[in-house]
């Protein structure tokens, strides 16, 4: 029998899973100001709906395009 696994890795599974789907559907000018306002959703988190969670998505989603963009300017 395989034990349960642990709230963390529920949370990591679920985050890549998160990131891939974002990574897939979203183009890749739109996911850095997608991420920005998730940031800043997440800012604003002692609010009803938006929560504190925002936070660190909108900083993963913001990642995928910085990254690429680092590298690139590193490059030249």
């Amino acid at each position: 029998m395989s034990p349960m696994p642990t709230r963390r890795e529920r949370f990591k599974r679920w985050s890549r899973r998160a990131l891939v789907r974002i990574r897939r559907t979203l183009p890749p000018g739109t996911r850095l100001p997608v991420g920005l306002l998730l940031m800043l959703g997440g800012i604003l988190g002692f609010l009803p709906i938006v929560g504190f969670w925002m936070l660190p998505l909108g900083v993963a989603v913001a990642a995928l395009d910085v990254g690429p963009l680092i590298r690139r300017l590193r490059g030249r």
